[in-house]
């Protein structure tokens, strides 16, 4: 049996998703399994041991590119898709773009979120069964997994964090860069400022106040970054540091996975390298202000969620 999962963005959400893999082969083991998402983030999912293939779009490049791009782009994966001949879609986006590669996948089942879940009203258009939630399902990441068990009601409890493996390259990328600038695995902590909504974010003066406390306490610090402001905004860190935080050169995707795999705690806000890190077992310390902690914020045991008002 061959399954798609339609997860196209961001990097913070597809992390979330990891567990429906795992879920996926312990409910219904020998199933083949692709994954839908946007070209940028397709990276995370390279070389994952539970997914066959990953299947991409490129969204943002068609679109520099214009309308002509646009459809051509969008009517080759849609070709694509059909030459695969799934019989099962989850779709655990729910809005419309991944609305019509769900429904012109050609599956027979496609599955997704009812009207009360749903992102956008359309998404409903494609889907041909609906994942009731139940009232205490309220962390993303069982949502998720809810559309799963509705496809394949037979599986066993998986762990909601991951899995994510270390690409064993980018861990010995790391390993060198760590090595040049004296860090060992498990001893350093990994400050990650930037957040893709300014309403996520926590203010710089009081990042620079943490940093420069745990700098005074002896803590060796590593910040990471992922836009110019982003990089700005490491600097000034490390100015308040007194030389004791380094600025991680922002390598690939799976060099980010395989250096918060080896950090001993990584802080941030409600952004994609607090999930990575979580889905790699290390324990995070995660600041919530627009969004929901009990949503989004990695669950269980080695995770502090801390939630400010707006």
């Amino acid at each position: 049996m061959k399954v798609l999962i339609v997860k196209v963005s961001a990097l913070g959400d597809i992390v979330h998703a990891l567990p429906v893999l795992a879920y996926l082969h312990e409910a219904c083991p020998g199933l083949t399994v692709d994954w839908l998402l946007e070209t940028g983030f397709a990276p995370i999912l390279e070389g994952h041991p539970l997914l066959n293939r990953t299947l991409h779009l490129d969204t943002r490049g068609w679109r520099k590119q214009g309308v002509r791009a646009s459809v051509k782009g969008a009517l080759q994966v849609i070709s694509a898709l059909r030459r695969e001949r799934y019989d099962v879609v989850l779709d655990l986006q729910g809005n419309s773009k991944s609305g019509l590669f769900t429904w012109l996948s050609g599956a027979p089942k496609r599955f997704g979120f009812d009207k009360s879940q749903v992102r956008e009203a359309l998404n409903l258009l494609a889907t041909n069964h609906k994942a009731i939630m139940a009232a205490d399902c309220h962390y993303i990441g069982l949502r998720y997994l809810q559309i799963a068990r509705t496809a394949f009601p037979a599986g066993p409890d998986v762990p909601l964090c991951g899995p994510l493996p270390v690409s064993g390259r980018a861990a010995e990328t790391v390993a060198s860069w760590l090595d040049c600038h004296g860090l060992h695995p498990g001893t350093f902590f990994v400050i990650h400022y930037g957040t893709t909504w300014e309403t996520k974010k926590w203010p710089l003066e009081q990042w620079c106040e943490l940093v420069s406390k745990m700098a005074r306490q002896g803590r060796s610090l590593v910040l990471t970054w992922g836009s110019d402001d982003e990089r700005r905004a490491a600097e000034t860190m490390a100015h308040a540091s007194q030389g004791r935080a380094v600025i991680w050169p922002r390598g690939s995707l799976p060099e980010l996975v395989a250096l918060l795999a080896a950090a001993r705690l990584v802080i941030g806000a409600d952004t994609g390298p607090v999930h990575i890190a979580a889905a790699v077992k290390t324990p995070t310390v995660s600041l919530f202000r627009v969004t929901d902690s009990e949503r989004n914020g990695p669950p269980g045991e080695g995770h502090v969620r801390l939630q400010a008002r707006m």
